[in-house]
């Protein structure tokens, strides 16, 4: 039987490598060796950074809930606290998507939430 060389898989690999590199600078996209710990280090904050999107976006809506509930005379805790024993089960999301381009609709839950409130 023939022997089989390792030069086909070997420049398909680094060409995989090295595209991924394109835009680093220098050696950093040239070189195989240098690239491959490049583009290794950057998958590796490419997905912490998709896990700190979330948290992220979960602060901005809790500040902007906030914000919106203290203008109506109640503070963040005490709205969710009276949400949830009203029974009212929003997320974040949509909460602060309505404090922001519906205040006389977030008003009305914070009325809402000041009568449950405990």
């Amino acid at each position: 039987m023939s022997r089989i060389k390792g030069a086909l898989n070997a420049r398909k690999k680094h060409k995989k490598v090295l595209k991924m590199a394109k835009g680093f600078v220098g050696a950093r996209s040239k070189q195989y060796r240098v690239a491959k710990q490049s583009v290794m280090r950057a998958m590796a904050h490419a997905f912490a950074g998709r896990k700190q999107t979330k948290r992220e976006y979960r602060r901005l809506w809790i500040t902007r809930i906030n914000a919106a509930a203290r203008m109506n005379g109640l503070s963040y805790s005490k709205f969710m606290n009276g949400l949830k024993t009203a029974g009212i089960d929003l997320n974040r999301k949509v909460l602060a998507e309505l404090a922001v381009n519906d205040a006389p609709a977030f008003a009305k839950l914070v009325d809402t939430a000041k009568a449950n409130v405990k």
